[in-house]
């Protein structure tokens, strides 16, 4: 299967399996943090209540992610080794670690949490980035308007800047509201999202094609 520019629904790796090995350029995540996540207004999070998704998931995407590229995922933090597990198992190499900064405390447990992280990884030999992407950026209040855990667009494109090239295909098999697919869209990369839930694949489509 080929497919650019399109958000697929379905079951991510059902769907990546049908992706041609070494087809994809970045790919830039957001997947479940295993946290049981619900927000103030109820809103959960497919699968962020079991890991059983996540090596398969990783393998495939180590699969069609092309020699040498990156793939920028976000983790839960008290799941870094699960995380960290599937990743190696999929052939994906730790290169970096980012931060974004958040102006606000998402939750207030035994610390305020002021930042999300996502680790950069690499297929292979890592090359040399188009531009030097400093690791610690800066965050945007969403709102989760669209979906609970919805990503700003402007850090995920600076993110793709520096590790693609204009035309490339970025991947977010784990889509969401559509954010890094925007992103993509914006800087001139092709784009390819696949989601589970059917009301946010409805969202990120009509977002991603106004």
């Amino acid at each position: 299967m080929r497919a650019r520019n399109t958000i697929l629904h379905g079951d991510c790796i059902n769907l990546m399996q049908r992706l041609q090995s070494g087809s994809v350029d970045l790919i830039l995540t957001d997947p479940p943090y295993l946290v049981r996540y619900r927000d103030r207004h109820g809103r959960t999070v497919a699968n962020d209540d079991n890991a059983s998704w996540m090596k398969p998931a990783f393998t495939e995407m180590g699969r069609i992610l092309k020699p040498g590229g990156f793939l920028v995922s976000f983790y839960g933090w008290h799941e870094v080794d699960t995380f960290m597990a599937a990743w190696r198992e999929a052939g994906l190499a730790p290169a970096g670690h980012l931060v974004f900064t958040k102006p606000y405390a998402s939750s207030k447990r035994i610390l305020a949490h002021t930042h999300e992280q996502a680790y950069l990884l690499v297929k292979g030999k890592a090359p040399s980035p188009q531009r030097h992407l400093v690791d610690v950026l800066t965050w945007d209040y969403t709102g989760n308007r669209l979906h609970p855990t919805q990503k700003p667009v402007r850090p995920l494109a600076e993110i793709i800047l520096a590790l693609s090239r204009p035309g490339d295909l970025v991947l977010d098999p784990f889509c969401g509201s559509g954010s890094t697919l925007v992103a993509a869209k914006k800087t001139g990369r092709d784009f390819l999202g696949i989601e589970l839930d059917s009301r946010h694949h409805h969202n990120a489509t009509i977002r991603v094609y106004s």
